[in-house]
């Protein structure tokens, strides 16, 4: 009957170097020990000093040092995750869309996002500094509360409450949430933006005050650009950059609904949206020297990330679909 092998132990290396050094060949010893002669003969040609002598402590502690790292796994599964979750946090994924996007590829090994942030927070990595490429740059991890809003007297308002169902069930396409994102508060300008409620998809458009008239130009100019199908509603908040909104439904059609004052999780689609511009565009930043060129890049990106709730999807390609369905 045929034994199966069983590695060395400490104790057999001992003999082996006592043997060794009274010139016993690899084929006597492996005699004595009842081992192959193949088993001795690697045993001594991988474990011996650089000068060829064959010591047991070191040959002990070279087997156990190869058997550790043997069991140890790279912490990102494999050294290709590792490149490609390297590759898309410099672009500015999350590590949730990192993780959801791997289950949408094939070929990948899937990996869970908290692995991700645990690999990134590891006190074996703070010398790479991975975490200023997360979202909010932060060292550790802590919940961040969103913003508020105004309340100012709007003519024509028409509450978020009588609002249709479908609306608030996102079951229907081309209805939108906007907001600005102020620049520099010395210098008053802005950013306003749109975002629909289905696809997630963002528009931009830079303007030079944050009043009514320049706001209601931006949005014309935004959504102008699209069919009838595409822009059926937006819902604002209650600043006084949206006086003007009857203007929307007076050129293009649109119906403009309106948050309650202090309730900006009533458009937490647009103020997600609008921290994902402030990844680019940090409070206190200066819209001076922004062009539209330039803002058109960052929504760009934004707009082909993959998102989670969109199943890992682009708002970019969950729009199109839609838009084809419905022209």
């Amino acid at each position: 009957m045929k034994h199966l092998y069983q590695h060395l132990k400490a104790h057999e290396r001992d003999l082996i170097a006592v043997w060794k050094s009274k010139g016993l060949s690899n084929k006597q010893i492996a005699k004595r020990l009842n081992r192959s002669v193949s088993s001795i003969g690697r045993e001594t040609k991988r474990n011996r000093r650089p000068d060829g002598y064959y010591v047991s402590i070191r040959a002990q502690t070279l087997t156990r040092k190869r058997q550790r790292a043997g069991k140890r796994r790279h912490p990102l599964k494999t050294p290709a995750v590792y490149s490609y979750v390297l590759e898309k946090l410099r672009t500015g994924w999350s590590p949730e869309q990192i993780s959801g996007r791997l289950k949408k590829e094939q070929g990948h090994p899937v990996i869970c996002h908290e692995t991700i942030y645990r690999f990134i927070y590891d006190s074996d990595n703070q010398d790479k500094r991975l975490w200023e490429y997360l979202p909010r740059n932060q060292k550790s991890r802590r919940k961040q509360n969103g913003r508020s809003v105004h309340k100012v007297r709007i003519p024509q308002r028409v509450s978020i409450h009588l609002r249709p169902t479908a609306i608030d069930l996102r079951t229907e396409f081309g209805h939108w949430e906007g907001d600005t994102v102020e620049g520099r508060k010395s210098e008053r300008d802005g950013i306003h933006t749109e975002v629909e409620r289905l696809s997630r998809l963002m528009l931009a458009g830079k303007v030079t005050a944050i009043d009514s008239p320049k706001t209601l130009s931006a949005q014309v100019t935004m959504f102008s650009r699209l069919p009838d199908s595409a822009r059926k509603s937006t819902t604002l908040d209650n600043g006084r950059e949206n006086h003007l909104h009857f203007g929307l439904t007076d050129r293009l059609g649109m119906r403009t609904f309106f948050a309650d004052p202090y309730s900006s999780c009533q458009r937490a689609t647009n103020e997600n949206s609008n921290g994902l511009i402030r990844r680019y565009l940090p409070k206190g930043t200066s819209f001076k020297d922004l062009t539209q060129d330039e803002l058109n890049d960052m929504v760009w990106e934004i707009n082909n990330r993959p998102r989670k709730c969109l199943g890992y999807n682009t708002s970019t390609e969950v729009f199109e679909k839609h838009l084809r369905v419905a022209l």
